[in-house]
């Protein structure tokens, strides 16, 4: 199991985790890959690839996006999530976002993924420099925080997210 960047060679899993994310209840906080494409991926998943890598130096992404890396988890050279690590905070980010953001597919949650993919996505974090990590989720994902706390979150607070109207629970990871 490892964190590499994005890469052609887990296309075929890939595209079967944005399936499972797509199959996923309407619930379910927005994923970041539910509205990609089937069609798109397997006509050029390529390029969908080297937008990916390009976010890590600012490029192709929403205005006021920070630049961000990531990482994909994989484990026998199959996708099993992915880790994004933002290289600096907005005052959004700081409040709701934080530095780090990840995911696992559903057909491989619960299986111990997430404590793996955070602490991965915290070395990265360290070579990138950032010693002292925010990060942040909605405060009714249990599982979520407790995977934060398990890699060392400490609750900073709780605040509301007009974005969704869940509040966000906030923490810091010291990463030195």
């Amino acid at each position: 199991m490892e964190l590499v960047e994005p890469s052609v060679e887990y296309k075929d899993s890939f595209i079967e985790a944005v399936k499972e994310y797509k199959s996923e209840a309407e619930s379910e906080p927005i994923r970041s890959y539910r509205n990609l494409s089937i069609q798109g991926l397997e006509a050029d998943f390529e390029s969908f690839v080297e937008r990916e890598r390009s976010h890590a130096e600012g490029k192709n992404q929403q205005e006021g996006y920070v630049p961000q890396t990531e990482f994909w988890l994989v484990d026998g050279g199959e996708y099993i999530g992915h880790v994004r690590v933002r290289q600096r905070l907005t005052e959004h980010l700081l409040q709701i976002g934080g530095h780090i953001g990840y995911d696992i597919r559903p057909g491989k949650r619960g299986k111990g993924y997430g404590n793996k993919i955070l602490a991965l996505g915290l070395q990265k974090a360290r070579e990138m420099g950032i010693e002292k990590v925010r990060i942040t989720c909605d405060v009714d994902n249990v599982p979520s925080r407790k995977i934060i706390e398990k890699n060392g979150g400490v609750l900073d607070s709780e605040i509301p997210n007009p974005e969704t109207g869940v509040n966000k629970a906030r923490f810091w990871i010291e990463n030195k």
